[in-house]
């Protein structure tokens, strides 16, 4: 196959599941398909050098063992501020548009769900280019407009992003789907079942693995003393994850002081975060930067257990992939998220950890000292937390299935 790659980041860029995307390039180059993958100059988790590097550097590099083509454009950087980041969604939506339209022939685009505009981009192309694509949705939209509290439902907003994402489904070949809430979801909306496939997001579990705390570098990188009680959030510090709420409970929980509650991380809302907990004099909490992906498991496994967070109403078509790799990291989880989505089914089905319901402050306590009263308890958890990503999120087993999608549903020139 050719397969076209639009995306809104690539490495050395740090985002949130971009392992995912990375080792689907791995794979499709093992099994010797061509790549043409587009994207704007280096801007989230690099630095100004960086930037400017990769501005003088030739505009076209090639990548995976001469398999793929990657080709960078000018963009200004991306900010914190909401409207501005909108604008440059839009800059680089517009540009991705252009590269599909005038790139050499390609047989399938993998689309993903954020942003939500990327569904009308492909559209576009697949209306004048006829290149069919393949439409991953992690999230759905605009239901997370609302639940982020960006629009309220049957807005102006929210109306032009049903459209879009009605467009979307319908215009789509295929259509994968991390959970199966989301399927039921996109069923309830008149998509047709067999148009749906659920995959899993994945999980190298070489790569994501348990770290005994004596050979773990991260204490001795920030000088954390190996004797205490470690919860570890990492990941986006933004608008939909309230993170904010682990503030709340460092305060309630100033009396234990061998409690610490450590957040890597970057996002809109981290300069908030800093300022509140530094106004609070809080110190059983540290926000340090977010880490590389190669330190994923060094940061997972210091935790004698690990957050994953969000808004109410956020998480029920959701399954945020830091889960998977809390998991696999052999540390038990403690989600602030919807009791009826599908991650809190997995982790009570499995004991895998403590599901409270997002925003609860007092349950979040309350399970973080279970768990500190309760070693054995918080052993078990962890133990389960391992096996349920073994047997959920294998890497092997998910990339399979979804280049089988691609392979099945690409036009052949």
């Amino acid at each position: 196959m050719k397969v076209l790659f639009l995306n809104n980041y690539y490495k050395p860029e740090r985002t949130s599941g971009a392992h995912i995307t990375e080792d689907l390039r791995v794979c499709l180059a093992q099994k010797g398909h061509t790549m043409q993958i587009f994207a704007p100059t280096p801007t989230r988790g690099v630095s100004d050098s960086i930037r400017k590097k990769y501005k003088k550097e030739k505009k076209k590099e090639i990548d995976y063992n001469g398999l793929a083509t990657v080709r960078r454009f000018s963009m200004f950087r991306e900010g914190k501020n909401v409207f501005f980041r909108t604008i440059r969604y839009f800059f680089v939506e517009f540009k991705l548009l252009l590269c599909g339209l005038f790139c050499k022939k390609a047989d399938i685009i993998p689309m993903s769900s954020t942003p939500p505009i990327n569904g009308l981009v492909a559209t576009i192309i697949k209306k004048i280019r006829k290149i069919p694509f393949v439409y991953t949705i992690d999230d759905l939209f605009p239901d997370s407009l609302v639940s982020s509290g960006l629009t309220s439902k049957n807005s102006i907003l929210w109306k032009l992003g049903y459209w879009v994402s009605k467009v979307t489904y319908k215009n789509a070949a295929h259509i994968i789907t991390i959970t199966d809430g989301i399927k039921n979801k996109l069923i309830e909306r008149g998509v047709e079942e067999n148009k749906i496939t659920v995959i899993h997001n994945w999980i190298d579990l070489e790569k994501n693995k348990i770290i005994m705390r004596e050979s773990n570098t991260i204490f001795d990188e920030f000088g954390f003393d190996r004797n205490e009680f470690y919860l570890t959030y990492a990941g986006n510090i933004g608008n939909s994850q309230n993170v904010e709420i682990l503030i709340d409970c460092a305060e309630r929980l100033k009396q234990y002081e061998n409690i610490k509650i450590i957040i890597f991380g970057d996002g809109t809302q981290r300069d908030k975060l800093v300022k509140r907990a530094s106004e609070s004099n809080l110190k059983n909490l540290k926000i340090l930067p977010m880490q590389p992906y190669e330190k994923v498991s060094e940061v997972y496994s210091m935790g004698d257990a690990s957050f994953v967070i969000c808004k109410k109403g956020v998480g029920i078509g959701a399954f945020p992939s830091k889960a998977a790799s809390i998991m696999a990291s052999g540390t038990a989880v403690i989600a602030s998220f919807d009791l009826d989505s599908d991650l809190c089914r997995l982790i009570d089905e499995y004991k895998a950890g403590i599901c409270v319901d997002s925003g609860n402050v007092q349950g979040l306590v309350d399970a973080i000292l279970k768990l500190y009263f309760d070693k054995s308890l918080c052993d078990e958890y962890s133990k389960n937390a391992r096996f349920l990503a073994e047997s959920i999120f294998s890497k092997e087993i998910c990339l399979a299935k979804r280049i089988e999608i691609y392979e099945k549903y690409a036009k052949k020139y």
